[in-house]
């Protein structure tokens, strides 16, 4: 490219973020009818935007995770009571609720005042406006972000690094940050990271790579860990859903031997138990029975 274009080009760019501050936002969400809403911050598209499909999980519906459910509930209630709070941070095996719970919480609390932002990875650099525009709200909010990791040459961690522990989040007492993940540390860890690793006085000193790394996910307060289900805990989900969408349907499960060995080569086929794999499973069979019902 011409070397001569490039302060024309800046100075174009220049004036289209200002004409493009000039240009009216999406409308304001409605808080007191709506609990949850996406933000949207591209180009001209951006502020919140209700939520479509809130998902309806109630608390009691997650089963066999009751130490992570039990902290993350008291970290919300001392919010909801404007008492300290940590931002959390979600992480482990998929399919084992991690996301399900955040939208539990929202269920459970939100005649509390309780509300739910979800933020895409890519719109973290929106941290400062999204928090401006909901710091003067009457309710608490929640940040939501989904299945968040970061690759190696990604940079835009370290928006969120700044957020979790600058002015941001210090200036506004009504925002939090819950955040899934199915790595702890957030970002990719390689064997190259450890060679600059030392042990001093018999204690170990990681390196620069590793130390970055992990500074991300040292900055939530809160970690809890969700691991693959071992058999009988993925049986009993099983058995709840299935329960659950036979009372749903006005019908009912006889739980026997049969059925349990056709969840268990469910899982196998997939492999891995977990509760979106009884979920899945408690579905099928729950409407291959209603189906051949109807046939009769």
């Amino acid at each position: 490219m011409d070397k001569s274009l490039t302060p024309l080009l800046k100075s174009a760019e220049l004036l289209a973020n200002r004409l493009l501050g000039l240009l009216p936002d999406r409308a304001a969400v409605d808080w007191q009818a709506h609990r949850a809403a996406v933000w949207h911050g591209e180009g001209l598209d951006r502020g919140f935007a209700v939520h479509p499909d809130v998902d309806d999980i109630a608390l009691d519906d997650l089963l066999q995770i009751d130490d992570q459910k039990a902290r993350l509930i008291a970290n919300t209630r001392q919010f909801l009571a404007g008492h300290p709070a940590n931002n959390a941070l979600l992480w482990g095996a998929r399919g084992t609720g991690k996301s399900s719970l955040i939208h539990a919480l929202l269920n459970a609390f939100g005649d509390q005042g309780l509300r739910l932002v979800e933020v895409n990875k890519s719109q973290l650099a929106a941290l400062p406006d999204i928090v401006g525009r909901l710091r003067e709200e009457p309710f608490r909010f929640v940040l939501f972000c989904d299945d968040l990791s970061f690759e190696a040459d990604d940079a835009s961690y370290k928006v969120l690094k700044s957020a979790l522990e600058g002015s941001i989040f210090k200036s506004s007492g009504n925002i939090l940050i819950y955040a899934t993940s199915n790595r702890r540390h957030l970002l990719p860890e390689t064997m190259a990271d450890n060679e600059g690793a030392t042990i001093e006085g018999g204690e170990l000193h990681h390196g620069e790579a590793v130390e970055e790394k992990i500074s991300l996910s040292d900055r939530f307060g809160l970690w809890l860990s969700f691991h693959p289900f071992r058999q009988d805990a993925y049986l009993a989900v099983t058995r709840h859903w299935l329960a659950a969408l036979a009372r749903q349907h006005g019908t009912t499960v006889a739980w026997n031997d049969e059925l349990r060995a056709e969840a268990l080569r469910w899982a196998l086929a997939r492999g891995v138990r977990n509760g979106r794999t009884a979920q899945h499973f408690a579905r099928d069979w729950v409407g291959r029975q209603l189906l051949e019902a109807d046939g009769d």
